[in-house]
């Protein structure tokens, strides 16, 4: 891969459910190691643009590209085995097994461990070391032999973000990982974030405007299906076509329930 090709690319991407356009001629070039934050009002289509770049659901036409390979078309798990993953807004791990044994799970097939009945988890050395080291990465160390299901909500996200990143993948899809969460948690959340992605690129879908800012390097603005604005913060921020179409809605709405942006 050249330093010019993007580490995600939509080619005129469009999706119609029937004859309603959802997706309308998105054009988009995510550059490796960049992170970047699609916003956009509800209904913009942001979660089916995370649908069709992780093989959920397949464009009406236009391309997906990954690392320059085309994988419109390609299954979900094709994808995730040609370097990227994705987390979801619903919390999305195995409640009865231990964090250990989840983050175990999520590295396996990228380390070379197919189906075989014959072997013994427990003597995957490699497997088990670096189970280990992301037990530590993601701070639940300490909960190491706790069932997933009795976490709090925010140490469940920390673990499906540990999931996320096991299988090595270069390419890491958010969808609104701080949801739900208070601001204190928001808080060590997204510098969790900013940690396990240093040298990865990130697509994350999110409506905190203080995560927005503080955690993207650009901002793809998304409205009624199409990327309207692409750029830095500060000159998103300042787009006045941005302000009208979503930011100054959201700092309507905020102001009128006395929140802070």
């Amino acid at each position: 891969m050249s330093a010019a090709t993007p580490a995600v690319e939509l080619k005129d991407l469009r999706k119609s459910f029937g004859k309603t356009e959802i997706i309308r001629g998105t054009d988009l070039a995510v550059a490796p190691g960049e992170r970047v934050a699609i916003i956009g009002p509800n209904g913009a289509g942001k979660s089916t643009l995370f649908n069709l770049i992780s093989g959920r659901f397949n464009p009406t036409s236009g391309e997906i590209l990954l690392n320059g390979k085309r994988i419109d078309g390609m299954k979900p798990y094709e994808i995730n085995r040609l370097g990227l993953a994705r987390s979801f807004q619903i919390t999305n791990i195995f409640g009865h097994l231990s964090v250990f044994e989840n983050l175990r799970c999520g590295l396996l097939w990228s380390m070379g461990y197919r189906y075989a009945f014959w072997k013994f988890l427990a003597d995957l050395r490699d497997a088990n070391e670096r189970a280990e080291e992301l037990t530590r990465m993601i701070r639940l160390d300490h909960k190491h032999d706790t069932l997933a299901m009795n976490l709090t909500y925010a140490e469940q996200r920390a673990l499906e973000i540990g999931i996320t990143i096991a299988g090595g993948a270069d390419v890491v899809l958010l969808d609104e990982p701080t949801a739900g969460m208070s601001k204190s948690e928001t808080t060590r959340f997204v510098e969790l974030i900013r940690e396990v992605t240093v040298g990865k690129t990130l697509l994350t879908v999110e409506h905190d405007m203080g995560v927005v800012f503080g955690l993207a390097d650009k901002i793809a603005v998304l409205v009624y299906g199409e990327v309207i604005a692409f750029d830095v913060p500060d000159a998103v921020r300042a787009n006045a076509r941005v302000q009208e179409a979503y930011l100054g809605s959201v700092h309507a709405d905020q102001h009128a329930s006395g929140a802070h942006a």
